[in-house]
């Protein structure tokens, strides 16, 4: 029997992210799992212009909020400042970056989710 394809998604967060924003994001990205039936999320943080202490948060309950459906979060596009807060915040296990560009997914759905 052939082991269950991995399906992955991927989404973009564009900020600032502020602490109002963050249920709506965790929100929309478990909408988006339960519609997608995804195990994999690409969150592209490319665009995130402010990096501090909520980010590191709205990224961290986005990884939770996937885990509890069975998915994993790897972040795209990680600028230098957000790996640096990433790491000392203790987090860079955690919330990891995708390990390889091209990652032979099953297939893809793009979207972008704004925090507002």
């Amino acid at each position: 029997m052939p082991a269950p394809q991995r399906t992955t998604i991927e989404f973009a967060i564009r900020g600032p992210i502020t602490r109002a924003d963050l249920a709506g994001l965790c929100d929309r990205l478990c909408r988006l799992l339960a519609s997608s039936g995804a195990t994999v999320v690409l969150c592209d943080v490319s665009n995130v212009v402010e990096v501090d202490a909520v980010t590191v948060d709205a990224l961290a309950r986005l990884q939770l909020a996937a885990r509890r459906q069975g998915c994993v979060v790897r972040l795209l596009h990680v600028s230098p400042p957000l790996r640096e807060l990433l790491t000392f915040m203790g987090l860079a296990g955690v919330i990891s970056e995708r390990p390889n560009p091209e990652d032979g997914a099953a297939s893809r759905t793009a979207e972008t989710i704004d925090p507002c």
